[in-house]
């Protein structure tokens, strides 16, 4: 949890009934290694206590704009020197009076006068949430910088169904932790391919692997994290699009590379992390393939290498392979880099990565080979960007 340790973040609480989250968020990020300071509002502590939050936190818990307790003056001094301000839950009533620069309390005037990012985690009825005075405060709050987290559509306290709901503390936890990435890959613009493909043999057979597309799903999220505009060539996989991510979903190869020549041009960097098929069927039937002899002679032609043949373009984007092995890692995956004309390879074996929540990767370049710490696909991801974004650094010094 690098990206918390020893950062302080401001996290107001308001009146609504999600503010019972706001408990488990505030445990989170102190876990990760953060510094917590709770702003609880008069409503908010109608539903948690300011005495909950000091025992999670460590550290005192603020709520009127006259407290000052270590600080002379809490609505200028809590925010400097944090890495953000969080407010989970942000009711209609928050967000009409932040987007319209109100400051009637200490949470309001402390996100005026910030000096930091502002995070709201909205958390409302579906209907309050609909209305056109809402959704122009989100408009006007988005123009003005601040990011929304959320809400997402569900059950509400009330009984009704709908959007409104305040995320889960862990999807505020890790939407933080991502808000938080430094932007390595600003202005670059991304293009990725992920999972498996699928080759028809007949109407409800093919040819495919075992690749669940985490890995690249993981690094789309990851480029974004880094700032970089992503699109995300996904073959058949039941994965949820990452936020901030333009998805084309394919099926085959053949479709995969009809897609990534269409959305190729003006891209900085090409990810091929797709466990694209080797080779099709040389005809697919029209019809269900009955049993019948005990024998079934299948002719297979190769597929296009979408990877070389990006590679090879004179003007081709900064690219990066990935080479799933099951033996000789060092020699197949620097092989492949030096056979493509590749910067950069990512190799892991299939026994470490393929189809799992974990790898363990190491990278190929001109410099060598670097092995990253083993861990969840997503933190590998961002190791991987950290190092894409040194490497295009390197060129342009």
């Amino acid at each position: 949890m690098a990206e918390l340790t020893d950062k302080r973040i401001v996290l107001g609480v308001t009146g609504g009934i999600a503010a019972y989250k706001a408990a488990e968020l505030a445990r989170l990020l102190v876990k990760a290694g953060a510094t917590v300071d709770i702003v609880l509002t008069a409503g908010g502590a109608h539903f948690v206590t300011a005495a909950t939050f000091q025992a999670l936190t460590g550290r005192p818990v603020w709520s009127d704009l006259w407290d000052t307790h270590d600080r002379g003056m809490a609505h200028i001094d809590l925010t400097r020197g944090a890495a953000a301000v969080l407010v989970a839950p942000a009711t209609a009533d928050f967000m009409a009076k932040v987007a319209h620069g109100a400051a009637d309390d200490l949470l309001t005037t402390l996100c005026l006068a910030r000096d930091c990012p502002l995070l709201l985690a909205p958390a409302m009825n579906r209907e309050m949430w609909d209305k056109a005075a809402t959704q122009r405060n989100v408009a006007q709050l988005a123009a003005d910088g601040v990011t929304l987290l959320g809400p997402a559509s569900g059950e509400q306290a009330c009984g009704e169904t709908g959007t409104g709901r305040m995320l889960e503390a862990q999807e505020l936890f890790d939407a933080l932790r991502a808000f938080l990435q430094p932007k390595r890959l600003a202005g670059r613009r991304v293009l990725l391919t992920a999972g498996p493909t699928f080759e028809a043999l007949d109407p409800v057979r093919g040819l495919t692997n075992s690749s669940s597309g985490r890995m690249g799903f993981a690094l789309a999220q990851a480029c974004v994290e880094a700032g970089a505009e992503v699109t995300l060539v996904a073959g058949p996989v039941a994965l949820p699009t990452p936020v901030g991510v333009t998805r084309i979903d394919v099926t085959s190869a053949l479709e995969m590379r009809d897609a990534v020549k269409s959305a190729l041009a003006g891209r900085h960097i090409f990810i091929a992390v797709a466990a694209v098929a080797d080779y099709r069927p040389a005809q697919s039937a029209a019809h269900k393939i009955k049993k019948g002899a005990a024998t079934l002679t299948l002719e297979l032609v190769a597929n296009p290498d979408i990877l070389a043949e990006v590679a090879a373009l004179p003007d081709a984007p900064f690219c990066v392979g990935f080479a799933a092995e099951s033996r000789n890692l060092d020699e197949f995956a620097e092989g492949k880099r030096r056979a493509k004309k590749l910067p950069l390879v990512v190799g892991n074996l299939v026994q470490d990565g393929l189809g799992g929540e974990t790898n363990a990767v190491t990278l190929f370049d001109e410099a060598g080979s670097h092995v990253l710490p083993p861990g969840d696909k997503l933190t590998v991801a961002r190791g991987i960007v950290e190092h894409i974004a040194g490497m295009l650094s390197h060129a342009q010094d």
